[in-house]
């Protein structure tokens, strides 16, 4: 009796053991985020603004969704510091916990472009490899890597939020550009010179360039 119906009626057990490849199977939909992108009049895609922090990713992305909302698109940002204040809040800033943060991000950025959403993403993001697997998780033409390329000398100067003291002082451990790595995109899709460009200036650079790739 290999119908889970039928055993359960018979008063069968149809429970798999836990943790078995057979266990989860992906449950396919009838509207597929085409369908929901065209709904929007947009196409579903991901800005993935990486850089070290006080560069000015979440700046620019707030400008950005500004200006995509003045269009009529429909867009979410994920913000990194807002993350952790919920999906994220049991992670720290090891290697590896930075690792799973943008794991989990690049996977809600997929379900959100499933949903045919712009997704913008501001997270410092600082190895190449989470950002290609992030990349991975859709198709090429639907993200879009922004480097939001500030100096780390500029960066500490603009400091908003005194971090970079406190890692010089050693008050905060595994802080990007001082005591860990940060790895700039070798071919980013857009990049962004924040000691040439306003924040506005690069807000219109981004949304020109979506507008020329055909995604709004």
């Amino acid at each position: 009796m290999n119908d889970p119906l039928l055993r359960a009626r018979a008063g069968e057990s149809t429970a798999h053991p836990p943790g078995g490849a057979g266990d989860i199977v992906w449950h396919p939909t009838a509207l597929g985020k085409s369908a929901r992108a065209q709904q929007k009049r947009q196409k579903a895609s991901v800005l993935w603004f990486t850089g070290l922090s006080g560069a000015g990713k979440s700046t620019i992305a707030d400008l950005v969704e500004q200006r995509l909302h003045w269009r009529g698109c429909h867009s979410f940002l994920l913000d990194g510091d807002n993350v952790r204040h919920g999906l994220n809040k049991d992670l720290g800033f090891s290697d590896q916990d930075r690792v799973e943060n943008v794991r989990r991000v690049g996977e809600v950025a997929k379900l959100m472009v499933d949903a045919g959403l712009i997704v913008l993403v501001a997270f410092i993001s600082p190895f190449r490899a989470e950002r290609r697997a992030a990349r991975a998780l859709l198709e090429e033409d639907e993200f879009f890597e922004v480097y939001v390329d500030t100096p780390l000398v500029v960066a500490e100067e603009r400091d908003p939020k005194g971090l970079y003291r406190k890692a010089r002082r050693g008050e905060l451990k595994h802080f990007t550009g001082i005591d860990s790595p940060y790895e700039p995109p070798e071919r980013p899709d857009i990049r962004i010179d924040t000691t040439a460009l306003t924040a506005r200036e690069a807000a219109d650079l981004v949304v020109r360039h979506l507008a020329q790739a055909g995604r709004i």
